[in-house]
């Protein structure tokens, strides 16, 4: 796969508008664990490699588990996320599968149980600001830098 262009390049005013997106949701006070989940799980659901790859590393710099990161993909079926996180991961879902899914109420009063309206807000934009980064990733082809490979032992 080639990328096939460079989106920030073409147009940098877009670039500018969504980064400015980001820096918002960033000093939001929303925790830093629920950003990334909500970056990764997106990501995780859009199938951007480049995201994905992104976020993982951002994830385990600030200390997130290895358990954490790998089982968010099967979340449903893991204990390791806490009602918080498991009501976020629904959220995330929903809204980012929303064509599909019509964001269920189920998923709504489970987010809406555990999280202020204005917590939800600030959710549900770094839900649709992630999704937007994956479309542009995932659109324009952007590929992820390839690590070193690790010597096994």
């Amino acid at each position: 796969m080639q990328p096939r262009f460079n989106f920030a390049k073409a147009s940098p005013e877009s670039y500018k508008a969504v980064v400015a997106l980001e820096e918002f949701i960033q000093a939001s006070g929303l925790e830093r664990r629920f950003i990334h989940l909500i970056k990764l799980r997106a990501s995780q659901i859009n199938g951007c490699a480049y995201c994905v790859d992104m976020h993982v590393k951002e994830a385990r710099h600030d200390g997130l588990s290895e358990q954490w990161i790998n089982l968010m993909c099967v979340w449903r079926e893991s204990p390791v996320y806490d009602a918080r996180e498991r009501a976020l991961l629904g959220w995330v879902d929903a809204v980012t599968r929303i064509a599909e899914t019509g964001a269920p109420d189920g998923d709504f009063e489970a987010l809406k149980a555990l999280f202020s309206e204005e917590e939800i807000t600030k959710i549900t934009v770094a839900i649709g600001a992630i999704n937007v980064w994956n479309r542009l990733a995932v659109g324009f082809r952007s590929q992820h830098p390839i690590d070193k490979p690790s010597k096994a032992a």
